[in-house]
């Protein structure tokens, strides 16, 4: 039999977004009620899809301190689920663990389960009459679960296809805490055909089958991290059998946090306005229809480094960024501007040099097969030895001596393939010489 669900996780209800600070009463409105709204058009997708099920893999609510509204918001939204016969499965993380918070529901509707935290259960699930899936899963009895819950999932059996819902890091992500670590192979061990994950903000599959590992993401960015940037939602699966044929992302979230860049070089304080302007009415539009916060990197080499060094100078910047931006629903609001900029250098004049800047310049024009001059470098006889792309490739150490330092002594025979990417052997040397001159400095 084919059917649908619905996979979110990470919920974070309420969530307080305080580390946006001074923003105008309509962003801040508008950031209060974004993950409640989110939650609304994840019900509202689950009805309109017409889905089996909903799981939901942890931290429905933003901690232990959990809001009334965000309890209450919850429940009603698992009620009109329940009310059109959509059954709920929901598995509690680190954010809300079983045994720490406060509970202003005492009991749930009908059709959801809250799977318990001292073991996994199981869950047949029906249609007309016929079994079609099973829905395990398990809780956190306390934040700080550091213990390998997957390991406590039973071998999946029975008729259909199986479902696993678990709050974890698999494989030690970096940018998450390690609560309950586990691997790729002990999800694989159980059987189970689809794994529904939470924990981990960014969307991502594990594994593309057999079977499926998949975390959806949070349903709505909480802040300009590269992992709560972008559009969020959740996940519909379509399963015919035992098997996934697809699986979809449905955009949910009513704030969107995103990331726009801009280059100083040649440019004039109103060209890169300007440029600033554009980004955020690009990012505006790949929205379609949900408010955006930016970030922005301003980067290059120029005039206006020095133009705009001063602190106050910048912030004027952001000022006016803000004034030009829409604040009517759904908005545009500039959290903050990063500079990483250098002023404006002469490089005809320093490739000409005896420096360490004229060796990266004049090294870096003959790998790229542009140099007017040989590049010459001292060699452990004393004497010099001409660079070439050809010499490079053949004797990557070039005979330096041993005092120049075992870093250095292949990077030359590094760069030859590198070169082969202009725009990666361009950004190479600019990263370079950037480090260089803002040594002298």
């Amino acid at each position: 039999m084919n059917f649908r669900f619905l996979h979110a996780a990470d919920l974070h209800l309420d969530t307080p977004f305080s580390h946006l600070t001074g923003v105008p009463e309509l962003v801040a409105r508008e950031l209060r009620e974004a993950s409640l709204q989110a939650f609304a058009a994840l019900i509202d997708t689950a009805l309109a899809e017409e889905v089996a099920f909903v799981v939901i893999a942890g931290d429905v609510y933003d901690g232990s301190v959990r809001g009334v509204r965000a309890q209450l918001a919850f429940r009603d939204g698992l009620q009109r689920l329940s009310d059109a016969g959509i059954k709920t499965f929901v598995a509690y993380g680190n954010h809300d663990p079983v045994q720490e918070g406060w509970s202003a529901i005492d009991s749930f509707p009908e059709g959801v389960t809250i799977f318990p935290a001292d073991a996994v259960a199981t869950i047949p699930v029906e249609i007309d009459g016929l079994q079609v899936a099973t829905v395990s899963g398990i809780s956190y009895a306390k934040a700080a679960t550091t213990d390998n819950l997957a390991l406590r999932f039973e071998p999946a059996k029975g008729r259909g296809f199986h479902v696993a819902v678990l709050h974890t890091n698999v494989g030690g992500h970096a940018d998450h805490a390690g609560y309950s670590p586990c691997t790729l192979d002990d999800l694989r061990a159980s059987g189970h055909h689809y794994w529904a994950l939470g924990h981990i903000h960014r969307r991502q599959a594990l594994s593309g089958g057999a079977p499926h590992v998949v975390y959806p993401g949070n349903l709505q960015g909480r802040s300009t991290k590269p992992s709560e940037q972008g559009p969020k939602g959740a996940l519909i699966v379509e399963v015919s059998g035992t098997t996934v044929s697809e699986t979809r992302f449905v955009p949910l979230d009513r704030v969107r946090f995103e990331t726009v860049e801009a280059e100083i070089d040649d440019r004039s304080l109103e060209g890169l306005e300007q440029a600033l302007v554009d980004a955020a009415a690009e990012q505006l539009h790949l929205a379609d229809g949900s408010s955006v916060v930016l970030r922005g990197v301003i980067r290059g080499r120029g005039a206006l480094h020095d133009d705009l060094a001063g602190h106050d100078r910048r912030l004027d910047l952001l000022q006016r960024l803000r004034d030009l931006a829409p604040l009517t629903v759904p908005f545009v609001w500039w959290d903050r501007l990063e500079w990483h900029t250098r002023p404006s250098v002469d490089l005809a004049d320093r490739y000409g040099g005896d420096d360490f800047v004229a060796d990266l310049l004049r090294a870096a024009a003959v790998v790229s097969e542009g140099a007017p001059e040989p590049v010459t470098l001292a060699a452990t006889d004393g004497g010099r030895r001409r660079i070439t792309k050809a010499s490079v490739a053949a004797d990557p150490r070039l005979g330096w001596a041993p005092e120049i330092g075992a870093e250095y002594r292949n990077w030359l025979g590094d760069l030859v393939p590198l070169a082969d990417d202009p725009e990666l052997w361009d950004e190479a040397v600019t990263t370079a010489l950037d480090l260089l001159l803002e040594g002298e400095d």
